[in-house]
């Protein structure tokens, strides 16, 4: 019997989704519901179901964030990944981003007719999984890997369906250990990296470290993507910033800057651009 986990915030839309599935698939078992992100990776790395269903905007971490984390977590020799779905509101912009992508979605509140679509396309992605394990490269490839790359595709039309804003010369930010009452303009030239903080963005300069209110994904449409790289959900580096990169006996890789002592990590989401590592 294929397993699911759902995460998903609202205790009615939880159960109303585990309803509908419990018609539309019944040889599906669900083996946890979980209302927040940090939980829904803890839980899928310990259950490690055959399906998820995300919802897009829990508290802290988000559907997206979860699966980012997850799939860099994630020990494909113990496990093959999850099929992933997203749960969300209407959102027309949501709606094309998930549409040109091989990620599926179910909106809230569920529709009987659409989640069975889903569940085909569910059904289909567990029998090609099946098919991969006994003759690997019968088909494209279905692992962790792949997920990721739908995952970066689908953030990526997200990111461009909300609409880029006009773009950013220098950042306005507090000086750090200033409690926020001196505010200074950093030219971007001079920024290392951008790492999401709490609350806050670190902004990383050769000479020191400051902090910046606004949230890191409402920079990244304002940033060249040629100038900055993202390299994991919460950090961003200015490409010519980079002195190596290097992979630890994990297999994970790691940035190390020019001139500066700082070590970043680099996600699985994003570790195709250092592919030749």
């Amino acid at each position: 019997m294929p397993t699911a986990l759902i995460a998903e915030d609202e205790p009615l839309l939880a159960a109303a989704l585990q309803a509908e599935l419990a018609r539309a698939w019944p040889e599906l078992r669900i083996v946890a519901t979980v209302g927040d992100g940090a939980s829904a990776v803890d839980q899928a790395l310990a259950l490690k179901p055959d399906v998820l269903f995300f919802d897009i905007r829990m508290p802290g971490m988000s559907g997206l964030d979860a699966a980012a984390e997850l799939a860099d977590a994630w020990d494909e020799a113990a496990a093959a990944f999850p099929a992933l779905t997203f749960v969300t509101a209407y959102d027309q912009y949501a709606v094309q981003a998930f549409e040109t992508q091989a990620l599926d979605y179910v909106l809230k509140p569920v529709q009987p007719a659409r989640l069975q679509k889903t569940v085909q396309k569910l059904r289909l992605a567990l029998d090609q999984r099946s098919l991969a394990a006994i003759n690997p490269g019968a088909i494209g490839d279905t692992g962790v890997d792949a997920a990721a790359a739908q995952l970066r595709q689908l953030l990526a039309a997200l990111q461009g369906a909300a609409g880029a804003q006009a773009p950013l010369r220098q950042l306005q930010v507090a000086a750090a250990g200033s409690g926020g009452a001196t505010l200074r303009m950093v030219p971007l030239a001079d920024v290392l990296y951008l790492q999401a903080a709490d609350k806050y963005v670190r902004v990383v300069t050769a000479e020191g470290e400051h902090l910046l209110r606004t949230p890191l994904k409402d920079l990244l449409p304002q940033l060249d993507a040629r100038q900055f790289w993202q390299i994991h959900r919460s950090t961003l580096v200015r490409a010519d910033a980079i002195d190596s990169v290097r992979r630890d006996e994990a297999g994970k890789l790691h940035l190390h800057l020019r001139g500066h002592p700082d070590r970043l990590a680099v996600s699985r989401l994003y570790a195709h651009r250092f592919k030749a590592m």
